[in-house]
C-alpha cells in the first residue's frame, strides 16, 4: 500500500496514522463545507439523496455550484472509507480494548450521520439553524477524533483541572455563537436562502465578548499550569485563539471576504482540536514529557 500503513496488520504507527487521517477529513470536510456556502452552492444539487429529482449527479444545466455542491456529496464517502479502514486497523490491533473500538465504531457512525443532518439542510433549504447543527456535529467528529488520537498515544490523563474544564465549556460556546453569527450575515449559500433573523452586528460583539472571556480563561489556566505539558498546550491555545481573533476581525471590517471567512473556519477546527488536547493531557506530567 506504498505510505498507507495497512489497516489489516496493524502496528502503533499505522493505528496512529489512521487515527491522524481521520482528524485531518474531518477538518477537511470543514473545509470544503465552507467552500459550498461561500460560493454560493449550497442548493447547487436542489434535493437530497439524489442531485436532482431525476439523477444522482448534477446535469450541466446545474453548472459550476452543482459541481461544487456534488463534489463536497462525494468526500463524505472519502471520510466514511478513511474511517472504515481505521476501525479496521483499531479492532485488528494488538493493544486496543473494547472502548477504543466502541469510540472509533461512534465516529464513523458520525460520518454518514453528518451526510444525513447535510442532505436536510438542502431540504430545508439551507435553514440556518440546521446548517448550524451540520457544522457543530463536524466539531463533535473533530473533538472525537482528537481524543481517539490521545488515546492511541496513551497520553489521556485521569484528572482534569476545574479551570481547564471551564476553558473548554467556552471554547464551545464560542464555537456555537460563531455559527449564529453566520446564520445572520450574508454568506448564506444560497441567494434565496433564509437568515437567522437576528442582528449580525450585535451577534458579532457577543461572539467577540466570548472570544475575550476565552482569551482571559487560556491565559488563566497557561499561568496555573506552566511548566507542564498542558501549560504548553494552554500557549498552543492561545496561539490559535489570537490569530483567529486577528482573522475575525479583519474579516468583520473588511465586509467578509470569502479567503478569510473560510480561513475563520478553518481556524474553529483547529481550535477545537487544540481545546481537546489540553482538556485530555496530563495537567501535572512536566512540559520535557512527550505527547
Amino acid at each position: 500500500m506504498g505510505m498507507i500503513p495497512n489497516p489489516l496488520r496493524p502496528d502503533d504507527r499505522a493505528v496512529l496514522w489512521w487515527a491522524v487521517a481521520v482528524l485531518v477529513s474531518n477538518i477537511g470536510i470543514v473545509l470544503t463545507g465552507a467552500l459550498v456556502r461561500l460560493t454560493g452552492s449550497g442548493l447547487g444539487c436542489p434535493t437530497w439523496p439524489k442531485c436532482t429529482d431525476e439523477s444522482f449527479v448534477p446535469h450541466q444545466a446545474l453548472g459550476i455550484n452543482g459541481a461544487i455542491e456534488f463534489g463536497n456529496r462525494l468526500l463524505t464517502y472519502v471520510l466514511i472509507a478513511v474511517a472504515i479502514a481505521a476501525f479496521i486497523a483499531i479492532w485488528r490491533w494488538d493493544r486496543t480494548s473494547i472502548s477504543l473500538r466502541r469510540h472509533m465504531a461512534a465516529l464513523a457512525l458520525g460520518v454518514p450521520f453528518q451526510g444525513v443532518v447535510g442532505g436536510i439542510t438542502v431540504l430545508t433549504d439551507l435553514n440556518p439553524w440546521i446548517v448550524a447543527l451540520h457544522l457543530i456535529l463536524s466539531m463533535v467528529l473533530i473533538a472525537g477524533s482528537t481524543w481517539l488520537i490521545l488515546r492511541v498515544r496513551r497520553t489521556v490523563a485521569p484528572r482534569r483541572d476545574p479551570w481547564v474544564l471551564l476553558t473548554y465549556v467556552v471554547v464551545w460556546i464560542v464555537v456555537y455563537l460563531g455559527t449564529v453569527v453566520t446564520g445572520s450575515g450574508p454568506h448564506a449559500g444560497d441567494d434565496e436562502a433564509p437568515r437567522n433573523g437576528l442582528d449580525p452586528q450585535v451577534m458579532s460583539h457577543v461572539h467577540a465578548w466570548a472570544v475575550y472571556l476565552l482569551l482571559a480563561l487560556t491565559l488563566v489556566v497557561a499561568w496555573r499550569l506552566r511548566g507542564t505539558v498542558a501549560g504548553r498546550a494552554a500557549t498552543a491555545l492561545f496561539v490559535v485563539e489570537l490569530a483567529q481573533g486577528v482573522i475575525g476581525f479583519v474579516q468583520y471590517f473588511t465586509d467578509l471576504p470569502i479567503a478569510l471567512v473560510a480561513a475563520h473556519l478553518m481556524g474553529a477546527a483547529v481550535l477545537l482540536a487544540c481545546a481537546t488536547r489540553l482538556l485530555l493531557v496530563d495537567h501535572e506530567r512536566p512540559a520535557g514529557s512527550v505527547t
